[in-house]
């Protein structure tokens, strides 16, 4: 009798099998040409499905394996992470590209992206109500965005995104003197007038012509007048009033920002 009834309970269970088996998602890829996954995955990038477009980019970097429609995929998979917010997925997939194609002749554009996506200046809804800028910031990405812009600039110096990136490592240049300027009146404004003397001193010896040094000298000034150093103080204000012949720093004092200087675009 237990032989007879084992015989249903295995139908029932090869019957759950080929159930189970039946209902692997089926690949709808699987006919398409390689032209067509990559025109679909543009189409799904452009209207923000970034996700599925993800997943067939990597599916084209299979199927056309060592063709430049292939690398083609890895760079768009790596902006379509950028686009997406997220920042790590596409450094990681913007260093394989450069770690495997390094004579690319897509090399200019795999920096200018890898920059790009280090760059990022979106603060989001807190940094806009706290009125926070790129300077106050952690400023790591910001430097290895500039590494990144300054290889592409040296090595292709014509390339179509050199300009972009030019003016990309300028707004960096002014954004690190003026975090070093904000820590230094952070300093000033709560008595550790050597430490804002030290940081204001840093901004003037590392970034030379930025915006950020005319309060950098004032800083100087104030804290070389607090410690009563007048002789540095002086000659502080001298540079000052010969570098910024129309400064309102020794009249008007700190400025207060409406809005954030880096605004640029």
């Amino acid at each position: 009798m237990s032989r007879l009834s084992s015989v249903p309970l295995a139908l029932v269970a090869a019957a759950v099998l080929l159930q189970g088996c039946s209902s692997t998602p089926k690949d709808e890829t699987a006919n398409w040409s390689p032209n067509k996954i990559y025109s679909e995955a543009q189409d799904e990038r452009n209207s923000g499905n970034f996700d599925k477009a993800v997943v067939l980019y990597e599916k084209l970097e299979g199927r056309a394996a060592g063709t430049p429609l292939a690398q083609q995929a890895q760079l768009d998979k790596a902006f379509t992470h950028y686009k997406a917010g997220e920042q790590a997925q596409g450094l990681a997939a913007i260093d394989r590209f450069i770690k495997l194609h390094p004579a690319s002749p897509a090399m200019d554009y795999a920096l200018y992206l890898k920059g790009l996506i280090n760059f990022n200046d979106n603060l989001g809804l807190f940094g806009s109500l706290s009125r926070q800028d790129l300077s106050e910031r952690d400023q790591k990405a910001a430097k290895e965005s500039f590494e990144s812009f300054r290889e592409l600039v040296t090595r292709f110096p014509d390339s179509r995104y050199s300009a972009d990136a030019r003016a990309r490592m300028t707004y960096i240049i002014n954004s690190l003197a003026q975090y070093e300027v904000h820590v230094a009146r952070y300093y000033f404004t709560r008595g550790a007038y050597v430490a804002a003397i030290n940081r204001a001193q840093s901004a003037l010896a590392e970034y030379a012509d930025a915006p950020a040094l005319e309060e950098a000298l004032y800083i100087l000034v104030r804290s070389y007048d607090a410690l009563g150093m007048t002789e540095l103080r002086d000659d502080a204000r001298r540079v000052l009033t010969a570098s910024y012949p129309r400064t309102e720093y020794l009249s008007g004092g700190f400025k207060q920002r409406d809005e954030p200087w880096w605004k640029l675009w």
